[in-house]
C-alpha cells in the first residue's frame, strides 16, 4: 500500500466509528461485524500493515470508505454530515490526547484488561462495552473538548446505549491516532484531496 493508501484506510475506519456511533443514536441497532472489529481495533497494539488493525480487509470499514469518498468528492447528496462532525471532532480531540501521558498510561493498561475480557467474553458482549464506556469516561470525557452526539433521546438514556457510543468513540480515537502515526494532517484534507481520493478508490478494490 502506497502512503496515501494506508491513510484512507485510518481515516475511513474513524468514519466507520462514527457512522456506527450515527446509527446507535438515532436508530438503536448495531452491525455485529463492524462493531465486532472496531473494538479489536482499539486493543490490538501492534499490528503488522494498518489493513491488520481491522482484520486484514477492508471488508468492515466499507461504509467509512464510502463516507470518505464522498467527503473528497464533495459529494453533497452522499455526505455523511454528523459523521463527518464527530469525525473532525475526534481528530482534534486525539491532538489533545497525544498531549497527555498519564491518560496515555491509564489507557494502555485499562486495555490489557479489557483484552482480557474480550478473550474471556467476545468482544461483542455488553461487559466489554461497559468496560470500554467507563475507560472513554474516566478519560477523555475529561478533556475540554467534548463530543456531541445527536439522536433520539430513548436509545440515548440506556446505559447500554451509551456504553457503545463512548466505545465507537474510542475506536474512533485509536484510528485518528493510527492516522496522525501513519503521517496524516488536517490540512491534507485540503492539500492532497485529489490523491487521497484516488487512494480511497484504489483501496475500495482491495
Amino acid at each position: 500500500m502506497t502512503r496515501y493508501e494506508e491513510q484512507t484506510v485510518a481515516l475511513a475506519a474513524i468514519f466507520e466509528a462514527c457512522l456506527l456511533v450515527d446509527q446507535l443514536a438515532r436508530n438503536g441497532t448495531l452491525n455485529d461485524g463492524p462493531a465486532s472489529c472496531m473494538v479489536r481495533s482499539i486493543l490490538n497494539r501492534n499490528p503488522e500493515t494498518v489493513l491488520d488493525t481491522y482484520g486484514g480487509n477492508t471488508q468492515y470499514i466499507r461504509q467509512g470508505l464510502d463516507a470518505l469518498e464522498a467527503m473528497l468528492a464533495r459529494d453533497g447528496a452522499a455526505l455523511q454530515r454528523d459523521a463527518l462532525r464527530y469525525t473532525m471532532n475526534l481528530i482534534a480531540l486525539e491532538r489533545q490526547m497525544s498531549k497527555r501521558d498519564d491518560m496515555l498510561q491509564v489507557l494502555g493498561q485499562r486495555m490489557a484488561q479489557i483484552d482480557n475480557q474480550v478473550e474471556h467474553f467476545g468482544a461483542n458482549h455488553d461487559n466489554v462495552w461497559a468496560s470500554l464506556g467507563s475507560l472513554y469516561q474516566d478519560t477523555l470525557s475529561t478533556l475540554r473538548m467534548r463530543i456531541q452526539v445527536q439522536g433520539d433521546m430513548r436509545y440515548l438514556q440506556q446505559a447500554d446505549t451509551a456504553n457503545r457510543i463512548r466505545g465507537l468513540l474510542l475506536a474512533g480515537i485509536r484510528a485518528a491516532r493510527l492516522w496522525r502515526q501513519l503521517g496524516g494532517h488536517r490540512w491534507h484534507l485540503l492539500v492532497y484531496r485529489k490523491r487521497l481520493l484516488e487512494a480511497v478508490r484504489s483501496v475500495k478494490h482491495v
